[in-house]
């Protein structure tokens, strides 16, 4: 049985059916195949082309994960870096805002099982200040841009400024009263 024409009516029912996010228990990250159900899933798992990049995986598994652990990450804080900046933001939230784009790479993917593990590598790897409360993990995205390091170093240095004038006026009205 082949495939619908492209303009027949099934074509378009087929396309509106694919829009939308499906079931990620029918996710195949390595031919990056979304199945509408088990039994596609099944019938994808015994396709010949979805063998072939199984062999691929098995020659180099190492290299696959570490791609898409880099890919996942690396989506995550550009999503984090953009949409929520320097601000405090729970990591589930900015979890679900990037699973909702339809091409994202699926966590179950990468080297992180949880969602909760891959905060506290950020953490450890000191790209973002990682903190659980009782309501989950929290984020807050440390900016090391040049742009954020120069503005950093010019609010310290009028800090400095501002102090150094304070002492120097507390001297001036202590010499006063002597």
């Amino acid at each position: 049985m082949g495939r619908a024409e492209v303009g027949t009516p099934k074509y378009l029912a087929n396309k509106m059916k694919s829009k939308g996010l499906q079931k990620l228990r029918w996710y195949c990250q390595m031919c990056e195949k979304q199945c509408r159900d088990e039994n596609g899933f099944k019938c994808h798992t015994m396709s010949e082309s979805h063998q072939r990049q199984l062999l691929l995986f098995a020659d180099n598994p190492g290299k696959f994960l570490h791609s898409f652990s880099k890919e996942f990450s690396d989506g995550y804080m550009e999503l984090l870096r953009r949409r929520f900046g320097t601000k405090r933001t729970s990591a589930n939230k900015i979890y679900q805002e990037y699973i909702a784009h339809k091409e994202h790479i699926h966590m179950n993917a990468t080297r992180w099982l949880t969602l909760s593990d891959y905060v506290k590598w950020l953490g450890r790897t000191g790209q973002v200040v990682a903190d659980e409360t009782e309501k989950g993990w929290f984020v807050t995205y440390i900016d090391r841009s040049p742009e954020a390091m120069e503005r950093q170093a010019k609010a310290d240095r009028k800090e400095k400024m501002e102090k150094d004038d304070e002492e120097r006026m507390a001297d001036f009205i202590e010499q006063q009263i002597k």
